[in-house]
Parts: structure tokens; sequence; C-alpha cells
């Protein structure tokens, strides 16, 4: 039946197209790690660094990534012929796929699924070596060509990383692997990006859109090629891209009570659906959780969770609009370490906007006019 429905998508208009990924939000690595009382010990020996995917430093084989302990939203795509399945993190901050291999035994390959090449009558390899650099810890790899199935379409000869080697840490994540939908010239070795390859084959229209549920762990999605009123109120706003490698937009200030306390004169920001908090420079960072009362403990920035209801509201403008954050949106309750902020160190100029503002602003990443639409998500 798939199949009938992707021969008609394939003759119909573009425009009645669209390939819809369902989103599980399942438990992050930082949640399972406190339920075994390990969360301290693997903070410190493997300290999260969010600007570690933004360098600018990309080589043939090398693809930054990062170890975000509070990632959780995953979805299901297929690898080869018959077909493989694997739980990715669908990443607007990178643009390569891989997922684990067989030929990997280190114990994070261990705990996930792992491609076998020799069982898909598809599968190409190549002479490629892949190296993804974590925070601490790295993937070792190779890339390889076959058959890539999102959301019953499938996308042959495309390329992606398979892992020989994977650091410690990823072995409390959920998710096997990543599907980077960044900008192509981003992209290690020169690897073209699944999303791409949709758009080149006439499979979807070249625009996609992300929904991140705030409490319930189904009902999130990406749509490939459409997006879905349903989520949002109001119409979209739409911001044009600063650059067309990541989803980068200029930000004109963070501000609470109309007073600036952040990102003064303007500033870049990623938006970015691979790094779970928002991320801003230190310096700035700090004066915003100070604002919003957060004293620092180990890295996090807590707060009393009876004061949550009376924090200030915080508000992200951006060409001309301002995005609003309740304190209910900006912190999250723990069972092990109680409340914190959603607003984390990056030790870099950029900001990133991750899940926290996502879940917020229904988001449309639109290749053809190289913008961003945001609206408040429902």
């Amino acid at each position: 039946m798939m199949k009938w429905a992707v021969l008609l998508c394939a003759v119909l208009a573009l425009s009645e197209c669209n390939i819809r990924i369902p989103l599980i939000k399942g438990k992050s690595a930082r949640e399972a790690l406190e339920e075994k009382g390990l969360w301290e010990q693997y903070r410190k020996q493997y300290p999260y660094d969010p600007m570690a995917k933004f360098s600018q430093s990309f080589a043939v084989g090398y693809e930054s990534m990062t170890n975000d302990a509070d990632l959780s939203y995953y979805g299901v795509i297929s690898i080869g012929t018959p077909p493989q399945s694997f739980l990715v993190i669908f990443d607007t901050g990178s643009s390569n796929l891989w997922i684990p291999s067989v030929y990997c035994s280190s114990t994070a390959c261990n705990n996930h699924h792992r491609f076998n090449p020799s069982q898909s009558s598809t599968f190409q390899s190549t002479n490629q070596p892949l190296s993804i650099q974590y925070g601490t810890g790295s993937m070792t790899g190779f890339l390889g060509y076959d058959t890539v199935s999102v959301g019953g379409i499938q996308v042959p000869h495309q390329i992606f990383g398979l892992s020989q080697t994977e650091a410690p840490f990823m072995a409390h994540m959920k998710a096997d692997g990543i599907l980077g939908l960044a900008y192509p010239r981003l992209a290690a070795s020169n690897a073209q990006p699944v999303f791409d390859n949709m758009v080149q084959q006439g499979l979807v229209q070249d625009y996609f859109s992300v929904y991140l549920s705030s409490n319930s762990q189904t009902g999130s999605e990406v749509i490939f090629g459409s997006y879905n009123p349903n989520h949002y109120t109001g119409s979209l706003v739409w911001i044009p891209l600063s650059a067309e490698t990541y989803w980068q937009i200029t930000m004109d200030s963070v501000t609470i009570n109309g007073q600036v306390v952040a990102c003064n004169g303007g500033c870049q920001a990623i938006v970015d659906t691979g790094t779970s908090l928002i991320v801003g420079p230190n310096s700035d960072i700090a004066n915003l959780n100070s604002w919003v009362g957060a004293t620092t403990n180990n890295g996090d920035a807590v707060v009393n969770c009876n004061n949550i209801a009376s924090m200030p509201v915080v508000s992200f403008n951006i060409n001309g609009h301002s995005f609003t954050l309740p304190a209910s949106a900006y912190t999250s309750q723990s069972y092990y370490y109680g409340c914190r902020t959603g607003f984390g160190n990056g030790g870099s100029s950029l900001w990133i906007l991750g899940d926290v503002f996502i879940r917020q602003y229904y988001t449309v990443f639109n290749r053809a006019n190289n913008s961003v639409g945001l609206a408040k998500a429902v």
C-alpha cells in the first residue's frame, strides 16, 4: 500500500505530497543516568560542549558532533534491502546520516541497532573513512551507499556513515544515530544529505517542518514537503537566514520586561533540533540566568521549583518580532535533581535556539527561499 502511495505522490503535483515522520519523546541520556545514580560521574567524565558541532573546520571525513545528554526526540528510518530499522535524531545542526554497524564492538554499539551490510542486496561500500568528534570521545567508521527509507519514501544510493567505534557516553542515548538536515556544504566528505536527495528526485518540495510536543511522549513530528497548521496558532513569521550553512538567523536582543539582558546590539543564532537547550555566550547566559533567579550548581542553572510561577517571561526578539518564553517553557524538573533552566553556556558568540525554543515555536525550515518560519506551537 505504501508503494502505491509513493507512486501516486510522484505523479501528483508536489504541493499535494508530504512525508510525515512521527517523533518519539523518550527518556534522555541524563534521565537514564540519573535513575542509575551515574549522572554526576558521567558529566565530569564527558563534559558537554554544545558548540563542538558548530566548528568551521570541516574537512573530508570529519564532522563534529556533541554528546547532548538532554536530547529526547527521535524517529524511525530504515536502511537497506530488505530494510533494517534505526532510531535517529533529526538534526538541523548537521548534514550527515550515520548509524552503528555490526563492525562496531563498542559498548555503545552493543546497546543499539546495528546495520549489517551483508544482509542488504543494495549496499555499496567505499574506501572513505569517517570520524565524528564528540565533546569527549568520538565515533569512527566508514562511508557506504544504500537505499534509505524515510516515512515510506525510498531514497536510493544514499551515502551514510557506518560506525566502527563509538564513545562510551553514547551507550546511554536512546537514538541509534543522526540524520542531518543542515545545508550540503557542511556535509563530511561532500556526502549528499538525505533531504537534498529527496528534493532532487522530486519526492518532496524543498522545505520541512518540525513540531516538538512539550509533555506527551507522542505527537511530535517532522514533515518533509509540508507543514501542519493544526500544530500552531496565528501566522508563520518568516525570518531570512543570515548564512546558508546551518539554519542561522540574526537575533536582535533578549529582553525581560523590556530590559535587554543578553544579545545586546544583535547576535547570530542557529535554530537547531539537535541541541536540547538554548545556548549562548557565557556572560550573556550568566546574566540571563541571574535575571530569572537561577544559581549555578555543578554546571546547572538551578531554580526553586516553587518559584516557577512567579519567574519572568523571556523575550527573544528576532527580525522585529518578539518570541516569548514563559518560565514553564524554559525550566525543567528532575525527580532526582530538582528544577533548572534551559539556558546553557556555549563559550562562543553564537547562540543556539534548541528544543527549549522549538517546543514553543513550530518551525518551518525553508530551503526554497532560505528562511525559517516560526509560529506559536499548540
